[in-house]
């Protein structure tokens, strides 16, 4: 959704530079370069030196949308509650809430005195 209104709100520029009927160079945003082969400057050209020039240029430009409106100022105050309820819900769902901790995790095992497992001969197999 962000990347179509990005692209529907940036104005698109595509300029192509023609020499002698082949594509010379593409430029996306900016001016194309030409090829040095153009006659003279735009000033001093006449017009038939411009209809007998090889070169040729192509610009596509595509508007963007300028007449975005953001309506955040008619929120009720029941919707207004929601939002902030969702947003703090949303929010304290992925904590990872500290994990409780076993009561006797710092007690030390009792002494062993007699290996029970040896005097009654039970075994794990």
């Amino acid at each position: 959704m962000a990347f179509l209104l990005l692209a529907s709100t940036t104005t698109w520029k595509v300029e192509k530079h023609f020499c002698m009927g082949h594509l010379v160079d593409l430029a996306f945003f900016t001016d194309a370069e030409d090829c040095g082969m153009s006659m003279q400057s735009m000033n001093d050209a006449t017009t038939q030196q411009l209809e007998d020039s090889c070169c040729s240029e192509e610009v596509i430009l595509i508007d963007g949308q300028d007449d975005l409106k953001i309506a955040f100022d008619n929120l009720s105050v029941d919707r207004q509650f929601f939002l902030i309820a969702f947003a703090y819900s949303n929010t304290t769902l992925f904590n990872v809430s500290a994990q409780k901790r076993a009561a006797n995790e710092y007690y030390p095992p009792p002494i062993l005195v007699r290996d029970i497992q040896l005097l009654d001969q039970v075994f794990l197999i």
